[in-house]
């Protein structure tokens, strides 16, 4: 939840080229996150509302990180259209999986009524590693302009440039890979007398 409620602030610190509170937020936020989902784990106090606003916290987070490091000049346009491409066409994907398996009739309420599951996603283990790497590269991002104070150089072939490569063909290659991986998305029978 400090996820969601921080995301804001810290796209508006990166616009403003406001580094260290920037910094300081994003590190808040994630070290309170993980506080949260440890006591979650611990004392079992998942709920439904949690496994879905936490993978929202999560695309709301890159998303804004993705978006306003761009906006600031911090990370490569190419590398933005990229990531955000990716998830874009994802997200057209997932909806055209849910409408093509839809049981009849087809309708928008019923398009939205989760009750119905239809489709299911099943992320590669390659696809979850492109999520890690892709949370690195735009914590680096949002490092980068404070580090040379710190005598640090993260640039270079073998630093933040290649990384951003490594991280562009991972993001491409497990983007098409829910094209042609035979398991990726799975249909869900319906039984007849189920059907609302």
């Amino acid at each position: 939840m400090t996820r969601i409620l921080a995301t804001p602030g810290v796209g508006y610190l990166i616009v403003t080229h406001q580094h260290i509170p920037a910094v300081s937020l994003l590190f808040a936020a994630g070290l309170t996150d993980l506080l949260d989902g440890y006591i979650a784990r611990k004392y079992n106090m998942g709920s439904v509302v949690g496994t879905i606003l936490d993978p929202f916290a999560d695309k709301f987070l890159m998303t804004t990180l993705v978006v306003t490091l761009s906006v600031a000049g911090q990370m490569p346009t190419w590398l933005a259209v990229v990531i955000l491409g990716r998830d874009f066409g994802l997200l057209l994907s997932a909806l055209y999986w849910r409408w093509i398996s839809l049981p009849g009739p087809r309708t928008f309420r019923r398009y939205w009524d989760f009750s119905l599951p239809s489709a299911e996603v099943h992320p590669t283990q390659l696809s979850k590693i492109n999520t890690g790497l892709q949370l690195a590269l735009v914590g680096l991002y949002t490092v980068d302009p404070i580090l040379p104070t710190l005598g640090l150089n993260i640039h270079g072939l073998f630093g933040l440039e290649g990384f951003s490569y490594l991280t562009a063909g991972t993001t491409i290659y497990t983007g098409l890979s829910y094209i042609w991986v035979k398991d990726a998305v799975k249909i869900i029978k319906q039984d007849r007398g189920t059907s609302k």
